[in-house]
């Protein structure tokens, strides 16, 4: 009886043992179907921030487009509570290699095709629109005549004139050369 119950034992153990063999292949089986069939390369890769203190990194696939690579990007550094804000649109967005001779990557194009695993994320530079009072503020023309430069040498010298003219009045008034309420000593210094 004895050997029977131990028979059943090394029975169920060989049936177990079978079950998770037969798993274990069919496991394989896929890893090796995926990686014939076509499953991308996987990279790591660093983007560095304009204006932000350390870089991002995440895994991509070598055939993810860099417009995919830019929203991943813009969404971790959003996620991980990063100054400055940046916002999500990923068309305000270009996305440069890390070496320095290289042009911006085209939003269509493969992410590995670039080479490198190092980019920059840049925010587009877009040029204003010439309207037509930002025209005459360029061409010094709009109100009143001069720069802004002038007009603020012309109220600091005013401002500081009225302070001094006040500070002389004042020393006058307490050396008891003119009196608070006499007019006669002041002369007119605006004109």
């Amino acid at each position: 009886m004895k050997r029977s119950v131990s028979e059943k034992l090394l029975s169920q153990k060989q049936k177990k043992k079978s079950e998770s063999e037969k798993l274990l292949s069919q496991k394989q089986k896929k890893k090796n179907e995926e990686s014939q069939s076509g499953k991308k390369n996987r990279f790591l890769i660093t983007v560095n921030v304009l204006g932000s203190a350390g870089p991002i990194r995440f895994v991509v696939n070598e055939e993810d487009n860099v417009a995919t690579v830019i929203d991943t990007a813009l969404k971790l550094y959003a996620r991980e509570g990063r100054l400055p804000v940046l916002g999500s649109d990923i068309t305000n967005f270009l996305l440069y290699p890390a070496n320095a001779g290289s042009d911006a990557l085209n939003p269509s194009e493969a992410v590995g095709s670039s080479g490198g695993r190092n980019f920059v994320l840049c925010k587009n530079q877009k040029q204003p629109q010439m309207t037509e009072g930002r025209a005459e503020m360029i061409a010094g023309k709009g109100r009143g005549s001069g720069s802004w430069k002038a007009w603020l040498n012309r109220f600091f010298w005013f401002s500081f004139r009225d302070d001094v003219y006040a500070l002389c009045s004042k020393t006058q008034i307490i050396m008891g050369k003119l009196h608070p309420n006499d007019d006669r000593g002041k002369k007119n210094t605006y004109s």
